[in-house]
């Protein structure tokens, strides 16, 4: 059963980006929660994002150091409900261009159904996938930076 996270969760994830190079960086659950709540978000925004991240934590143990060859992926009725046709899409294009393995998809698809309402939204879709990439203590080349954080009408064309 998916659990139902508030929007805003997902600023409290960008915050730890920003904030925290590493998973290991950050400081205890407690002490965490402290700091954000410091900084101006809720408890209950702050509680889902803590959750989510027990997750992801979970899923980075598994994966760890087994990237795994090519495969392809069938999305369940389910799956497509929870993360729409954009949001699969963009799964896709990350995988045809080589930066999105097949472990690190399941991530992404684990943690996006996670969310719980659907179709998850583009740019939550991409907060998700610099998660699972910051959890992995991987730094996404500058070409998907580019794709996480321009808009397209914001992108200069060479």
């Amino acid at each position: 059963m998916a659990l139902r996270y508030s929007g805003f969760m997902f600023e409290v994830l960008v915050y730890l980006y920003e904030n925290y190079w590493r998973p290991d960086a950050c400081p205890s659950h407690q002490q965490l929660s402290r700091k954000l709540s410091a900084v101006g978000f809720e408890s209950d925004e702050i509680q889902d994002a803590l959750k989510w991240l027990d997750g992801l934590a979970t899923m980075a143990e598994s994966c760890t150091g087994s990237q795994g060859a090519e495969s392809l992926r069938v999305y369940s009725e389910a799956e497509r409900e929870l993360l729409g046709e954009e949001s699969i899409g963009f799964i896709s294009f990350l995988e045809s261009a080589g930066v999105l393995p097949p472990t690190m998809r399941e991530m992404v698809v684990d943690r996006a159904t996670a969310i719980g309402n659907g179709p998850i939204e583009l740019d939550d879709l991409k907060i998700i996938v610099l998660m699972v990439f910051w959890s992995l203590g991987e730094e996404p080349d500058a070409l998907i930076l580019d794709e996480l954080f321009v808009a397209p009408e914001e992108r200069l064309i060479h």
